[in-house]
């Protein structure tokens, strides 16, 4: 992966191009979330007409189904959506944290129950790789241990120590196959835990910058700790991390949320909210949240938010879309998820103009006007 600064490296906030296989990605960037090799209720016409260049996909769900041979014979994550873009894999931790009812840690790794058949697997640092290999993602995640916050500080220790020794093994992996011819195309990022402790994220982040990974990660955050907490974190682990190497902060979340990671250096973002949202009646707008089920909006002409040209908002009203709502039908899952998704994408890119003309911190400061909410003040908040 090719990656270009292109912001002063004196700001925090920052703007880069990353180069993979298949696309090229302007930071920051939201990678919509497609878990199953499908963004909910979207195709991908309409993840390239919305300009999305990378999507998220999920390690543990498509071994599960289809599986991961199945998807490499048909041509990999990329043939098989018909999705030319890149492709970014998780690698099966946050199903250890969001599955533990089907979990159990051993020495080697995390043995799943599927939640499909109840039938037993394995994953090891260099079988999660092995996957990833067959699916064919330009950025393959590596196994880490995920814990829900708060958490004991024995459990925190244990995480990053078990976090710390499957990145090793998974760089060591990496590099064998590398040695050998393969996974040319394909990029591994390291995950730094350690829960809203900053010594213990300190001691993770270094221990993982000493290995020549082509991006990090902040995982374990959106967790259960208080959101000032989680900025907090992140203002103090993301400047650890290589300024020559993308800053992946995982799961999360609000555009509250990407707005506090990007004033803090953080390059790339994933979650479900803006499709689960959608699907439940919140639609994302300049001024917060709209909610579509509300009977104010039953004869409203207007459309979800006004000079927004996603498709939605320039051929459908407001009433409409309440309708579609109140009556389940299936059409209005696509339309509302079209629009949330292009808020956050669009968000992101106006965050790299801002970036790029050197008026990040009047954007931060415009985008909490809109909502007639302060900027958050917590340790480390940019001014």
């Amino acid at each position: 992966m090719q990656i270009t600064l292109d912001s002063s490296p004196a700001l925090r906030e920052r703007a880069l191009t990353l180069q993979t296989a298949h696309s090229t990605i302007e930071t920051p960037v939201f990678m919509p979330v497609g878990t199953q090799a499908s963004v909910k209720a979207l195709d991908s016409l309409d993840m390239r007409n919305l300009g999305a260049h990378i999507i998220l996909a999920n390690t543990y769900h498509l071994y599960l189904r289809p599986g991961a041979e199945r998807v490499a014979q048909l041509g990999g994550l990329h043939g098989f959506c018909n999705f030319p873009h890149s492709f970014l894999t998780d690698s099966g931790g946050f199903q250890a944290f969001s599955l533990a009812q089907n979990v159990r840690y051993v020495e080697d790794g995390i043995v799943f129950k599927s939640h499909i058949d109840g039938s037993k697997h394995l994953f090891t640092p260099d079988k999660v790789l092995e996957i990833q290999y067959l699916l064919n993602s330009d950025i393959m995640m590596v196994l880490d241990d995920l814990i829900a916050l708060p958490a004991p500080q024995q459990r925190i220790e244990q995480s990053i120590a078990r976090t710390i020794d499957w990145a090793r093994q998974s760089f060591a992996h990496h590099k064998r196959r590398r040695e050998e011819g393969a996974a040319q195309g394909n990029n591994i990022f390291a995950i730094v835990q350690g829960g809203t402790d900053k010594l213990l994220r300190k001691v993770c982040a270094e221990s993982l910058c000493e290995l020549d990974f082509d991006g990090y990660a902040l995982g374990g955050l959106s967790v259960g700790e208080p959101n000032l907490e989680m900025y907090a974190t992140i203002a103090h682990t993301a400047p650890i991390l290589p300024i020559d190497k993308p800053r992946y902060l995982m799961g999360v979340g609000t555009p509250e949320d990407l707005i506090e990671g990007i004033a803090h250096g953080i390059d790339m973002f994933d979650c479900v909210m803006p499709t689960r949202n959608a699907r439940n009646g919140t639609l994302f707008v300049r001024e917060g949240r709209l909610s579509i089920k509300a009977a104010i909006h039953k004869d409203s002409p207007l459309p979800i938010e006004q000079n927004c040209t996603c498709h939605t908002c320039t051929h459908h009203t407001r009433a409409y879309l309440h309708h579609l709502f109140k009556a389940k039908e299936l059409s209005y899952y696509r339309l509302a998820s079209m629009h949330n998704l292009h808020y956050y994408l669009e968000l992101v890119r106006a965050a790299r103009r801002a970036i790029l003309s050197g008026s990040f911190r009047a954007f931060r400061a415009a985008f909490y006007a809109a909502r007639n909410a302060e900027i958050p003040q917590y340790d480390g908040c940019v001014f």
